[in-house]
């Protein structure tokens, strides 16, 4: 939730290392339309912190494991190619700890219970 926030309130330090101090208001913009759908993601996980197991928990689960997994492997890309800012290296584990997290939750859903 904390990055969808951080994406529509102060999106420069959100950025810090990426994003040029004087960005173009186009970029602004852009930034702070990522953070709605982050804000959203952010909700329905709360929603559904209690839920019981489910097809609809699973596809929640499911869902996060895929966006994890797939913004993890693009960190392991920048770090590697160099491309990244330095604190990617830090992203990087705990984007790999939450697809594993959600990984783990997803097989104990499959495992019924």
């Amino acid at each position: 939730m904390e990055s969808g926030l951080a994406l529509m309130l102060v999106p420069l330090r959100f950025g810090v290392g990426a994003v040029p101090a004087d960005a173009s208001g186009q970029l602004i913009a852009l930034l702070r339309l990522l953070g709605g759908p982050f804000l959203g993601i952010a909700v329905l996980n709360w929603l559904s912190r209690d839920a019981a197991p489910s097809a609809g928990l699973r596809t929640v689960l499911v869902a996060n494991l895929l966006g994890f997994g797939v913004v993890a492997a693009n960190d392991v890309w920048g770090v590697v190619s160099g491309e990244a800012r330095e604190l990617a290296k830090i992203f990087l584990v705990v984007h790999l700890l939450f697809a594993a997290a959600f990984a783990a939750a997803t097989l104990r859903i499959r495992r019924g219970g």
